[in-house]
């Protein structure tokens, strides 16, 4: 019994300590995470820049979208409204960026829909966020971020005239009959 005793000792001595270096390997890789958005924000960045394609930039807008909104949920969490402030402008000019791209690559739409609707619905994820963010954030950083969503607002709405352009001519009223009692 002294044997079992003293190895049971033994094990929890080293439990222990097998505890105590999964926890600082835990703490080690949970402070190294931190830094994984980051450079992988970095770097989705860098690939959407140098991308000349406008479908393939849609796609990678939509993989950097996801990551810049979890940053700002990050950075909004932390209070720091002008990171997130930063970050929705950001998103702004790739949306811009791809969205010129685009019109000029494939010019239109009708027949070429794919990408023009990828985009759009990643716009209006982008307005959702926005909007969102507005309901919290201080009234000191609210304009900044008024003029992120009315400018998504006005891409979205160019995006969905594309989409869906008119084919008919609004009709024109008929001037009332004059004369009749």
């Amino acid at each position: 019994m002294c044997s079992k005793k003293g190895l049971r000792r033994r094990n929890s001595v080293v439990f222990l300590c097998s505890c105590g270096l999964g926890l600082l390997v835990f703490a080690a890789l949970l402070a190294r995470a931190d830094a994984f958005p980051a450079d992988k924000l970095k770097e989705l960045q860098e690939h959407f820049d140098h991308n000349t394609h406008a479908g393939s930039k849609v796609k990678d807008l939509q993989k950097l979208a996801a990551a810049q909104f979890e940053a700002a949920t990050t950075a909004g969490n932390a209070g720091d409204y002008m990171a997130v402030g930063f970050i929705f402008e950001k998103y702004r000019d790739n949306v811009r960026a791809a969205f010129e791209l685009l019109k000029k690559q494939e010019p239109d739409a009708d027949r070429h829909p794919s990408s023009f609707r990828q985009l759009e619905l990643e716009v209006r994820q982008g307005i959702r966020e926005v909007a969102d963010t507005l309901l919290v954030a201080p009234d000191v950083l609210r304009p900044p971020l008024e003029l992120v969503h009315k400018d998504l607002i006005g891409v979205d709405d160019a995006l969905i005239r594309l989409l869906f352009p008119r084919r008919t001519k609004d009709p024109v009223k008929a001037p009332p009959a004059e004369g009749k009692p």
